[in-house]
């Protein structure tokens, strides 16, 4: 399946869809009947997020940025609104919901200059060195979709499936601002002028300590829209041997 995967978190708490990123997802399904079924899917695609094309004021001029390329692998329960039949004329489309649990691999980078940076390493938010947040976050997952077999063997499944890892930290940003001094001490300038990017706009720098950077109250997520074909691998059941009459 391809299609696009768009941030929501603290550069996006609006659900902006501004900064979409390529998303692709290979799928597999086993069905119990013609009606549930359970699947996995992996998917990899990149995620972004800009202040700097929201209309409000603060994150005007906190100017953070971010892209991050995921990896998440999740295992869902599926259900179908209508019995699916491959083949059948009457039975080949339906609705579908699906809900799960989902482990994501997300690693957020800014760029200075011609230079992308990994933010987790710089602790931009005051982390010291071996407390910097996981790589990997597990959540759930949930979706719909619709399922049209083209024949007997492809389906063309068009799907919106939400990713909610457990974690704030797709975009880096969570909760202050810290001490700028310390940060330099411990991880560098370039930590400092990826942590507060006010000043580049020409401002009085906003990076107080303690003052606010994010919102850690709500965890960071992402959706994905995709389309894609479907292998049914299916197999023919041969009729029962007619018992002989006593």
């Amino acid at each position: 399946m391809i299609g696009i995967s768009n941030y929501m978190g603290d550069i996006n708490p609006n659900f902006s869809l501004k900064t979409p990123g390529l998303s692709l997802c290979a799928l597999g399904r086993y069905n119990f009947n013609t009606r549930t079924s359970i699947r996995m899917d992996v998917a990899a695609g990149r995620l972004y997020g800009r202040d700097d094309l929201s209309e409000n004021n603060f994150q005007q001029a906190r100017n953070l940025s971010f892209r991050s390329d995921f990896l998440d692998a999740s295992l869902d329960f599926e259900f179908n609104f209508f019995p699916l039949v491959h083949g059948s004329r009457d039975q080949y489309f339906t609705p579908y919901v699906f809900g799960g649990l989902a482990f994501t691999y997300h690693n957020p980078k800014a760029q200075l200059g011609d230079t992308w940076y990994g933010l987790r390493d710089l602790g931009t938010e005051g982390q010291r060195v071996g407390d910097e947040y996981a790589r990997i976050a597990a959540g759930i997952t949930y979706g719909m979709g619709i399922k049209l077999d083209l024949s007997y063997e492809w389906s063309l499944n068009v799907e919106l499936s939400v990713r909610q890892p457990g974690t704030d930290y797709l975009d880096d940003v969570s909760t202050e601002y810290t001490v700028l001094a310390q940060l330099a001490a411990e991880r560098g300038d370039i930590a400092v002028q990826l942590s507060d990017r006010s000043g580049e706009l020409g401002i009085e720098p906003i990076g107080e300590p303690g003052r606010q950077r994010g919102v850690s109250s709500n965890n960071d997520g992402y959706y994905s829209l995709r389309i894609g074909l479907v292998y049914y691998i299916g197999f023919l059941q041969c009729p029962a041997i007619s018992k002989p009459r006593p």
